[in-house]
């Protein structure tokens, strides 16, 4: 599977969806979709659990020395 970075995957330009809660996304711009403002803070110490360009669950591995997220349609999402 190809490594894809997770600013090309979640970027606000890009992203149709929240990695956190599945949710439709546009980088907080509209007022009814700025609760993802909390969702970007726990991307933050977490790593996401859907993919931005499918909305599909991805598979997420942690392990002590950070993590991984793939999906099945678009690869392994790395930090």
């Amino acid at each position: 599977m190809n490594a894809v970075s997770t600013s090309a995957i979640t970027g606000p330009a890009t992203a149709g969806f929240c990695g956190h809660c599945g949710g439709m996304y546009d980088g907080g711009a509209r007022p009814p979709l700025s609760a993802h403002r909390q969702c970007e803070a726990l991307l933050q110490l977490e790593p996401p659990r859907y993919c931005a360009a499918c909305r599909r669950r991805m598979k997420v591995q942690v392990t002590p020395l950070g993590w991984s997220a793939e999906c099945s349609r678009h690869g392994v999402l790395v930090p």
